[in-house]
């Protein structure tokens, strides 16, 4: 009997753990406004990633490269986060822009992870103008 309930309290354990966990889960998809048009708020967003989240060697970020496609004909700039070692596998994660003024999105299996929390703060802090990296 005593086993169940010690068997019973291993889901609880690991649920109060993981709750315990810098960040928590990430907000899924996030939607902003940006008073740029799609491209320069875009633009500024990939510029800004990669120096705040690849060249500076972001330990949130290593396991992912930037693909950066803003020349897009469907007038949808973005940026795709892929894996690093397999860059030619689906996106983890996709930030767009579209329209004027933009409407940028950020989807995708990365964005309910932790880091997904932080790429929905920079994401929301640069479409609104700021290029600084977070802390």
């Amino acid at each position: 009997m005593r086993s169940l309930g010690s068997a019973a309290a291993l889901p609880l354990l690991a649920g109060l753990l993981s709750a315990c966990q810098t960040g928590g889960p990430g907000p899924g998809g996030v939607t902003v406004k940006s008073s740029d048009s799609a491209l320069p708020a875009m633009e500024r967003i990939a510029v800004s990633a990669s120096n705040c989240w690849f060249k500076s060697g972001d330990r949130g970020f290593r396991a992912y490269r930037l693909a950066p496609e803003l020349n897009s004909f469907s007038g949808r700039p973005r940026i795709l986060i892929v894996p690093a070692n397999r860059p030619q596998d689906r996106p983890l994660a996709v930030v767009e822009g579209q329209g004027s003024p933009a409407t940028i999105s950020a989807y995708g299996p990365l964005m309910s992870d932790p880091v997904g929390n932080r790429i929905a703060a920079d994401v929301r802090r640069w479409s609104g103008g700021a290029k600084s990296c977070s802390s």
